[in-house]
């Protein structure tokens, strides 16, 4: 258990520049509070005892403003940066080394009580206020754009943004990283080409005008 506490404050230090002490991150991140809140709720849900672990994660909710059902399934060295409003449902599936950004959901779609969340696969980044919803996956080294809403499965090593979700870069080398502002977006970029083709148009017909004026 302590192997494991040590492991998850190592992975606080290497995704955010501004841990500066060991201290700091024990009092201070509700993102690492939330992942030992919910392997305790997680514990009691799979011994049986659902109703704690329901109320312990609800205290967990309460304290950290990041709720995640006891019932889902996370790997190790996950990481939910600031992670207000962050929602993993109760069917997720998380793999390892994901980091998830603040207000970031994990939702389902049916009210069925089978499987009706995302599978997030290892080392994929969820960027703020991205939802996925249904039980799709999310293929390995992938990123999710911020505002993003996904619904359909994401194959490995992509980068998906917009509503509804489409992938805009294709077998990216792993960065454990999401740059917002690096992202591409695809309505700035047909834009642009309706701009470049517009101006083309203008320029011909300025030159025609010329030669008819002759």
């Amino acid at each position: 258990m302590f192997s494991r506490m040590r492991e998850d404050i190592r992975t606080v230090f290497r995704e955010d520049p501004a841990a500066r002490s060991v201290i700091e991150v024990l009092t201070c991140y509700p993102g690492l509070h939330a992942v030992w809140n919910y392997r305790c709720a997680h514990f009691f849900w799979t011994h049986k005892m659902k109703l704690l672990g329901r109320m312990i994660s609800h205290c967990g909710r309460f304290w950290t403003g990041i709720e995640i059902h006891p019932g889902a399934t996370i790997g190790r060295r996950f990481f939910i940066d600031h992670g207000m409003g962050v929602v993993i449902g109760e069917t997720s599936e998380i793999g390892d080394d994901v980091l998830m950004y603040t207000g970031a959901v994990l939702g389902g779609t049916s009210l069925q009580k089978h499987k009706r969340h995302p599978t997030i696969g290892n080392r994929v980044v969820i960027g703020t206020a991205a939802i996925i919803l249904g039980p799709i996956t999310i293929g390995d080294d992938s990123r999710v754009g911020a505002n993003s809403v996904v619904n359909k499965p994401v194959p490995p090593g992509v980068t998906v943004v917009g509503v509804p979700g489409k992938v805009v870069e294709k077998k990216i080398e792993h960065e454990f990283i999401l740059d917002h502002d690096k992202l591409p977006d695809p309505v700035s970029d047909a834009l642009r080409i309706v701009m470049d083709r517009q101006s083309k148009l203008e320029e011909r017909l300025k030159e025609l005008e010329k030669n008819n004026g002759k």
